[in-house]
């Protein structure tokens, strides 16, 4: 595995402020790491994002605790990766499949969107959290 080059943490409760909090995050990391494409910036901010606000807004506590967010990014020379946990909530209802919803469905297309703009997405649940991860590789490989 190749050397980690940048990386950013963010551990919170769910919230909208969360959202702001992990924006300003991966603005702050494509300024250490100027050598990744504008493309490749867009694109994976874009799937974190949406991954991240998934979880804000349909994230269910298992127990009394409330639900708490953490993205994990690294960067290496050719390879984004963001690690999106949901901490303290329920499994995620229904498949893990991308759907196409109907035309005037109002929401269902995050995760299509998601592996649309990612290499690899792949999620799993350790300990009481949901784990999706997200791969991309550099436009320039």
């Amino acid at each position: 595995m190749t050397k980690v080059i940048a990386s950013r943490g963010f551990r919170g409760l769910a919230g909208e402020d969360a959202i702001e909090a992990i924006n300003d995050d991966l603005e702050s990391l494509w300024l250490d790491v100027p050598f990744v494409q504008d493309m490749d910036q867009m694109t994976f901010t874009t799937a974190v994002i949406e991954s991240a606000s998934n979880i804000v807004q349909r994230a269910e506590p298992a127990g009394q605790e409330p639900v708490e967010l953490g993205v994990d990014i690294t960067v290496r020379p050719a390879l984004l990766q963001g690690r999106v946990s949901a901490y303290h909530a329920k499994p995620p209802f229904g498949p893990m499949e991308p759907a196409t919803p109907g035309e005037d469905a109002e929401s269902g297309r995050g995760l299509a969107l998601i592996q649309a703009l990612v290499t690899t997405v792949s999620f799993e649940r350790q300990d009481g959290t949901n784990i999706w991860v997200l791969s991309r590789t550099s436009s320039q490989s």
